[in-house]
């Protein structure tokens, strides 16, 4: 599966009083690495919506394990992976490094989704299968 990568640097703001980072924050970091990774498979949010007639991919769980502290200052590289796609929903790891110690484990499931037809809200959709032909085909980034 294509794994892609991003860098982060912690700021100020991204930290408690005890100069840690605040674990919303991954989160943060995490939902925006999702977005990121489907744009380095050549997919970026405003095609995948315009190509397909989504709305988007929202989590519908998530978690995370912390193993190591980030702080103020640190540059972290993200990497981020769809580990497996049913038929509307998809798994997405994310695995925050710093030094190339893993630091935090994130995990999310999404769903791809379309407006209903009385265009008053969201349901879900397949995962188009050129969708999942790039993350199967794509390099790593």
């Amino acid at each position: 599966m294509f794994t892609s990568r991003r860098t982060v640097t912690i700021e100020w703001g991204d930290c408690d009083p005890a100069d840690i980072v605040f674990y919303p924050n991954y989160f943060r970091w995490f939902d925006a690495s999702t977005a990121h990774h489907f744009k380095a498979a050549g997919l970026p949010k405003p095609e995948l919506i315009r190509r397909y007639g989504v709305v988007g991919f929202p989590m519908v769980d998530t978690s995370a394990k912390f193993h190591r502290p980030s702080r103020h200052g640190d540059e972290v590289v993200i990497e981020t992976t769809i580990t497996r796609f049913g038929s509307s929903s998809f798994d997405v790891e994310h695995r925050l490094l710093r030094d190339g110690k893993l630091c935090v484990e994130g995990f999310e499931k999404r769903v791809l989704v379309k407006r209903t037809e009385d265009g008053e809200g969201i349901t879900s959709c397949p995962v188009p299968d050129e969708v999942k032909e790039r993350f199967y085909t794509t390099g790593t980034g």
